[in-house]
């Protein structure tokens, strides 16, 4: 941690951070990012996505955003970064957006429009389809990456052991969730800051360059896997903290 970074970000009226997981994970991946932005005296909530639609993501993650009183910034991990994008949009509390390892789509994109924009996914080949009953009686499809592949595609600089656990304990997207297009784009009237992750299989390093310079982002590129937030929580925390304060006047 910097000098800086151990002030307070604020005396008073800190921002609450709200943090947005993306597929294949949960909460839990953001617990090295919370303990440390506690530290610094955040309030943080990490939204439990519920990886069922970009709609229906992002009204649960707007209600979230709907509830804190004062300041809000949010930060999304992967395709956390597409529900953001929609649910920010017009929220008049939300002063920051960050994208970890993340997409930011624009109106009439969705997750797997982007992904086919650049060569490099690994999941792609890597996910096997599911089926599973909607509330209507329907059925959809479950994504889940291969349990075996997990590591590699998902969490390749993290110890083996937990991403073999990361790989058990995934939470599989809707197809849906990849498919469906944002209606709004948050980062064309909010200021944004952008982590690149640069040995990303999951979303391509030159995907997220692209789109972050569309968005205008203030960019920060690491030698990181997809799963950033566990393995490098420090940098995505100091990020955030960035973000918080430059927008905080």
């Amino acid at each position: 941690m910097n000098a800086a970074s151990d002030k307070p970000a604020q005396d008073a009226g800190m921002p609450t951070v709200v943090l947005v997981h993306g597929a294949f994970a949960d909460s839990s991946s953001w617990n090295g990012v919370i303990a440390n932005l506690k530290r610094r005296g955040y309030p943080v909530i990490a939204v439990a996505n519920p990886l069922r639609g970009v709609q229906k993501d992002a009204a649960y993650a707007r209600a979230v955003v709907d509830s804190v009183s004062g300041p809000v910034v949010i930060a999304a991990h992967s395709y956390g970064g597409c529900v953001m994008t929609e649910a920010a949009d017009g929220a008049p509390n939300v002063k920051a957006l960050v994208y970890v390892a993340s997409v930011s789509p624009d109106v009439g994109e969705s997750v797997a429009d982007l992904i086919t924009k650049f060569p490099g996914s690994a999941l792609l080949t890597s996910v096997k389809m599911v089926p599973t009953p909607l509330d209507d009686g329907g059925t959809t499809m479950a994504q889940y990456i291969h349990q075996n592949q997990f590591p590699a595609v998902f969490a390749a600089d993290i110890d083996p052991d937990t991403a073999e656990l990361m790989a058990v304990t995934q939470r599989p997207p809707t197809e849906a969730a990849q498919t469906e297009s944002v209606t709004k784009a948050a980062w064309k009237t909010i200021p944004s800051w952008t982590l690149i992750t640069t040995q990303d299989k999951g979303i391509p390093p030159d995907l997220q360059r692209f789109l972050a310079k569309r968005a205008g982002s203030t960019t920060v590129e690491i030698d990181a896997s997809h799963a950033v937030a566990v393995s490098q929580p420090g940098p995505v925390a100091d990020l955030i903290d960035t973000a918080a304060r430059a927008t905080a006047q």
